[in-house]
């Protein structure tokens, strides 16, 4: 990849877009994870208006404070970065309590974690309606198009994917060639909406590398019978993410009416 080419590609992508739409700048939830840092970046370095929002609910503390630090680092270098702390987790758990109580707790561990996305990515569009911006996603080629590993209408809620074309190490490249910091690109991947330290590969089961293996075998049109051992049972857990979770790669189904009975 030429690093250099694919930044300056998508800042000016940026650029024209947000232009073209007559809007003033950015939006982007900050998480303190490699995708966000990537894609802060790659908005301020347009120039235009970027508000970076911190929106923590019951965060890991690591979590918080690497997304603050990547926001100060950003404010260093970058005249058009503003910053917005918005804490939702007095919100959330409001909004938690005015749910039905279930028997088990366990069974809305799920629902619940897509809730806390979809709360952010309300505030993501408060602002950003507030201000003339455009919500910045953060999502990758194998998270959006590959296992689907994003909350629909939660952080898969946005005006526009600067580096959803880039696979995860990809955007590992660009990271370093950004010059973001280091605590940002040793992390390991997480989602961060569970309130603990678990991390993609723990809920998924494969890493990002095994997963870009996985996806580039599919498109070559392989089959689970073409392989054994790790690399079988990393293709299954590929495919069986990426069947499931068709509905969120695929456009809104419409039921279309037939003319004769119209």
């Amino acid at each position: 990849m030429q690093t250099e080419k694919v930044i300056d590609h998508i800042v000016g992508w940026l650029k024209d877009y947000a232009n073209d739409a007559h809007q003033k700048g950015f939006v982007i939830g900050v998480s303190g994870g490699i995708d966000s840092a990537v894609t802060s970046t790659l908005c301020a370095k347009t120039g235009l208006d970027l508000l970076c929002l911190e929106m923590p609910i019951h965060q890991a503390e690591n979590q918080s404070d690497r997304a603050s630090r990547h926001i100060d680092w950003l404010q260093n270098n970058f005249p058009n970065v503003k910053r917005q702390p918005v804490n939702l987790t007095p919100v959330f758990d409001s909004l938690v309590a005015s749910f039905p109580k279930v028997e088990d707790e366990e069974e809305r561990f799920m629902s619940l974690a897509n809730t806390r996305a979809r709360l952010r990515m309300t505030s993501l569009y408060y602002f950003a309606a507030l201000n003339k911006y455009l919500v910045a996603g953060t999502g990758n080629k194998v998270e959006d198009f590959g296992v689907g590993f994003y909350t629909k209408y939660g952080d898969g809620g946005v005006d526009l994917s600067p580096i959803a074309d880039l696979l995860k190490t990809e955007v590992y490249e660009i990271a370093k060639k950004l010059g973001v910091n280091e605590e940002v690109i040793k992390a390991a991947p997480t989602d961060g909406l569970w309130g603990d330290d678990r991390t993609d590969e723990d809920q998924i089961g494969a890493s990002y590398p095994e997963l870009e293996w996985a996806m580039k075998m599919k498109d070559k049109g392989k089959t689970l019978e073409d392989f054994t051992g790790r690399d079988k049972e990393v293709f299954s857990i590929f495919l069986r993410f990426n069947t499931m979770n068709q509905h969120k790669m695929q456009p809104i189904p419409v039921c279309v009416i037939p003319e004769s009975i119209k």
